[in-house]
C-alpha cells in the first residue's frame, strides 16, 4: 500500500538480496509483518466505518461492486497487477513488496469478518479515525524495517526516477486517476476519503523516522 511522507535519510537504498544482509534481521522481519498486519487491519476498520476510503481503496471497493470477489482478494490481486507495472520501470521487488502484496489483504478480510459494521455515526468516525492513526502507524512500521516498498508506492517511485517528474506530480496524477475509476466504479468516496488525504502524509512524515531501523548502508 501507500505513504506520503518523504522518506527519510536513513532509509537505504538496497536490493532484495543486500535487503536480506544488511543486518538487524529479526527484529525488522518482526516489524516489517507487525506493520503489514496492523495496515490490513486499518484498512478493515475504514471500510466498516463506511466514511469513504483512500483512492486505491477506492478502487478496491469498486471493483468489488462488479466481481464476486472479497476485498482482500482484490487487493492482493491488484498488487500483483502494478507489480506487473514495475517490468519496464526495471525495478525488482523486496521481500516486503511481495508480503505487502499478500498479507494486507488477507489481513483486511480477516478483520472485515469479525468487526461487525456499527450504526451509530459516532462510532463509525471513531473507526474512520482509528484507521488512519493505524494505517500512518502500520505504514511507518513496514516502510522503517527496510525490506523494500510496497507494489503502489514502488511504482510512483520508479515512475518519478524513469520520468525525472516530481513525486507530487506523479503521486497526484496516479491518486487522482485511481479515485477516480473507483468512483465511476461505485467505490466509496467521503468525508473519510478527505480525511485519510489530509491527515496521512503529516502522520506518516512524524512517524516513519521514529521506526526507521538504521543499517549500515544507511549511514555511509
Amino acid at each position: 500500500m501507500t505513504a506520503t511522507a518523504e522518506a527519510p535519510r536513513a532509509l537505504a537504498a538496497l536490493n532484495p538480496i543486500q535487503q536480506l544482509q544488511a543486518g538487524q534481521l529479526p527484529r525488522r522481519l518482526v516489524q516489517l509483518y507487525v506493520g503489514l498486519t496492523l495496515y490490513g487491519a486499518s484498512m478493515g476498520l475504514m471500510i466498516q466505518g463506511n466514511l469513504g476510503l483512500d483512492p486505491w481503496d477506492v478502487l478496491h471497493s469498486g471493483i468489488t461492486k462488479h466481481l464476486d470477489v472479497s476485498f482482500g482478494t482484490v487487493v492482493i490481486a491488484m498488487s500483483f497487477v502494478v507489480l506487473l507495472g514495475w517490468i519496464p520501470l526495471r525495478q525488482w521487488p523486496g521481500l516486503g513488496t511481495i508480503s505487502n502484496a499478500i498479507v494486507i489483504g488477507l489481513v483486511t478480510d480477516l478483520t472485515l469478518s469479525t468487526v461487525d459494521r456499527p450504526d451509530a455515526l459516532w462510532l463509525r468516525i471513531v473507526f474512520m479515525a482509528s484507521g488512519i492513526v493505524v494505517n500512518a502507524l502500520a505504514g511507518a512500521l513496514y516502510i522503517g524495517a527496510q525490506f523494500g516498498p510496497g507494489p503502489r508506492d514502488g511504482l510512483m517511485t520508479g515512475l518519478v526516477r524513469r520520468t525525472g517528474l516530481s513525486v507530487r506530480l506523479v503521486r497526484t496524477t496516479l491518486e487522482v486517476t485511481v479515485l477516480a475509476i473507483g468512483w465511476l466504479l461505485g467505490g466509496v468516496v467521503g468525508f473519510g476519503t478527505v480525511a485519510y488525504a489530509l491527515a496521512i502524509g503529516p502522520l506518516v512524515h512524524f512517524l516513519l523516522p521514529l521506526f526507521t531501523i538504521r543499517l549500515p548502508a544507511a549511514t555511509k
